[in-house]
């Protein structure tokens, strides 16, 4: 083999390894742009009336103010039926009417957190989705860098076998040149 043959050669296995690099660059582009548009441009949260005024009373009935605020009118409830002239007093000892109206604001608080709740872990389940989609990109991307440094590394082989051979093949033709050199 010639050595203009040998050096085309070569350059032709660099092309092909470098469109073979070039088409993995390709497929991984591809292959993560589905992930990234998915991750740029999230779907927007419609929330309907309801949902808004559940997640509103959800983070009220959950807050330092609820509590203090809804402590403040039992309390004063309580002094007011209990200090009362009779008559005046609107809900006496047993507090009924203040116990009616305590179960009637759990009755409805309940569900309305729960609605907020569910929401919320909808939202969960969705960001877990993006950590996912981001995780599965970055694994693409090492799997396609895996696959880059498997061809580079099987070309360097490639071409260091080549060149083992080249000079292989070279020592032969200088060892047949010395044998006939030394025969005449």
């Amino acid at each position: 083999m010639s050595d203009d043959n040998l050096i085309s050669k070569m350059t032709e296995q660099s092309r092909e390894n470098l469109k073979r690099l070039h088409d993995i660059v390709q497929k991984t582009m591809e292959e993560e742009q589905l992930i990234v548009n998915n991750l740029l441009n999230p779907p927007q949260e419609v929330l309907s009336r309801g949902q808004q005024i559940s997640d509103k009373v959800a983070r009220f009935g959950g807050s330092w103010k609820f509590i203090i605020l809804f402590s403040l009118i039992m309390m004063v409830w309580i002094v007011y039926n209990m200090m009362a002239p009779r008559g005046a007093d609107f809900d006496p000892y047993p507090f009924i009417l203040m116990n009616l109206i305590l179960s009637s604001i759990a009755a409805l608080q309940a569900p309305i957190i729960m609605m907020s709740q569910n929401r919320q872990e909808e939202k969960d389940r969705m960001r877990s989705e993006n950590d996912y989609l981001i995780n599965l990109k970055a694994e693409l991307e090492i799997r396609s860098l895996h696959q880059k440094l498997d061809l580079m590394v099987e070309d360097q082989i490639r071409q260091l076998y080549e060149s083992q051979v080249t000079g292989v093949n070279l020592i032969r033709e200088l060892y047949e040149k010395v044998e006939k050199l030394q025969s005449k």
